[in-house]
C-alpha cells in the first residue's frame, strides 16, 4: 500500500480479548475495495490478538487496560491513525461486504458540513430471535426507505435545543460502524466518558456545526449473544447512560413495565416468522425474559445516582459504580464553528 493511499484512510480498532472475531473482521477488511491503514489500539488482550492483528498488517497500539476508556482509546486511535479520514470498527463488527469502507466513507462526502457517518448492524447468524427483530426493527426506522440521509442542526437549534431532544434517531450514533472526518475531530474530539462516547460525540458535532450521515449499506455483521444477566447489566448500563448524557429517564413503573413488556411480545409474535410449535414457544419465551431484562435493566438504570455503588457495580456489565451527569446543556455544548472553513482552499 502507498504512503499516499495511507494518509486518505484509516480504520482503527479498539481490541481487549477479541480474537474469537476479530479473525473475521481483519479478513473482511483485507478483502476491502479501498486501500487503507489498519491500526489497532490493545489493551491488556490475553488472548493473542495483538499478534493476530500484526499478522493482517495492522499497526498495534498497545496500552494498559488501566488507560482505557472508551472515548479516550478512540481519540488515541485518531492521533496516531495518518488517515485524512477514520473509520472506526469494534472486534465484533465484522463488514458484510467488500464494498463496506467505500459506502461508509461515502457519507462524508454527501455534503460539505458532515462530519461523522455511521452505517447499520445485521444480526449475525446465531443471534437470537429477540436481538434479530430489535436491531433489523431500529435500524430500519433510521431510513425506512434504505435511502442514505443527513442531518444536521439548524443555526438557532445549536444554542437553544435541549439535549433531551436528541434523544433516539436524531441524536443517533454509533462508532463500532462509523467515519469521523479528521478536520472536525481535530475540533470536537471525542470526550473521555465512561460510557456512551459516541452519543455525545454526536451531540457535540451537532451543536458545533456538523452534519452527520447514516449510510444504510455500509453494513456490518454485529451483534451480542448476552444471557439475561448480561442483557440486564447492558440495558442498566445504557439506561445509566442516557440519564447521564440527556438527563432522560424512562417512565417505567411496575405497570408501565407490564405493560411494554405486553406490547413487545405481541409485536414479536407478528414478526416472527409464520408456523406453530415448540420452536415458536421457545422463541417467545426467550424474547419474553430479553425484554424483561432490558425493561428491568433499564428501569434500575435509570435511577442508578439513588442506587449505592456496591448495587450498581453488580448491575453494571462493565462493573461501573457511579453517577456521572454531564449536564450538556449547562455548558451550552461545544463553540460552534464553519465546517466549510475546514475544506481545501479555504485558508485554514
Amino acid at each position: 500500500m502507498s504512503a499516499a493511499s495511507r494518509s486518505e484512510v484509516s480504520v482503527a480498532i479498539p481490541v481487549r480479548n477479541g480474537a474469537p472475531t476479530l479473525e473475521g473482521v481483519l479478513a473482511a477488511l483485507a478483502r476491502q475495495t479501498m486501500a487503507h491503514e489498519l491500526i489497532v489500539c490493545d489493551s491488556g488482550s490475553t488472548d493473542g490478538s495483538p499478534q493476530l492483528a500484526r499478522e493482517h498488517g495492522a499497526r498495534v497500539l498497545e496500552i494498559p487496560p488501566s488507560q482505557f476508556s472508551h472515548g479516550g482509546t478512540r481519540n488515541l486511535l485518531m492521533e496516531h491513525a495518518s488517515g485524512r479520514r477514520v473509520a472506526f470498527l469494534t472486534d465484533d463488527a465484522e463488514p458484510a461486504d467488500e464494498r463496506w469502507l467505500e459506502r461508509l466513507l461515502g457519507g462524508l462526502a454527501l455534503a460539505p458540513d458532515v462530519g461523522i457517518a455511521y452505517g447499520a448492524y445485521r444480526p449475525r447468524p446465531d443471534a437470537p430471535a429477540a436481538v434479530r427483530i430489535e436491531l433489523e426493527r431500529w435500524f430500519r426506522s433510521l431510513s425506512p426507505d434504505g435511502v442514505a440521509i443527513v442531518e444536521r442542526l439548524t443555526p438557532a437549534e445549536r444554542t437553544t435545543l435541549s439535549v433531551i431532544e436528541l434523544v433516539g434517531r436524531r441524536g443517533f450514533f454509533t462508532d463500532a460502524n462509523s467515519c469521523v472526518s479528521r478536520e472536525a475531530w481535530m475540533r470536537v474530539p471525542f470526550r473521555e466518558v465512561p460510557y456512551a462516547e459516541d452519543r455525545v460525540l454526536a451531540i457535540d458535532m451537532l451543536r458545533a456545526g456538523y452534519a452527520k450521515a447514516y449510510v444504510p449499506d455500509a453494513v456490518v455483521a454485529h451483534s451480542h449473544h448476552y444471557t439475561t444477566s448480561q442483557h440486564l447489566g447492558r440495558s442498566f448500563d445504557e439506561a445509566r447512560a442516557l440519564r447521564e448524557i440527556y438527563g432522560w429517564r424512562e417512565p417505567l413503573s411496575p405497570p408501565e413495565l407490564l405493560r411494554r413488556l405486553r406490547g413487545e411480545l405481541g409485536a414479536a409474535r407478528r414478526e416472527l416468522p409464520a408456523g406453530h410449535g415448540s420452536g415458536r414457544a421457545a422463541a417467545l419465551a426467550q424474547i419474553a425474559a430479553h425484554h424483561l431484562a432490558r425493561l428491568l435493566g433499564g428501569m434500575l438504570g435509570a435511577r442508578a445516582q439513588a442506587l449505592p455503588a456496591a448495587v450498581q457495580r453488580r448491575l453494571s456489565l462493565e462493573g461501573r459504580d457511579g453517577f456521572a451527569p454531564l449536564h450538556l446543556d449547562d455548558e451550552g455544548g461545544r463553540a460552534a464553528v464553519d465546517p466549510l472553513s475546514a475544506l481545501p482552499g479555504s485558508g485554514s
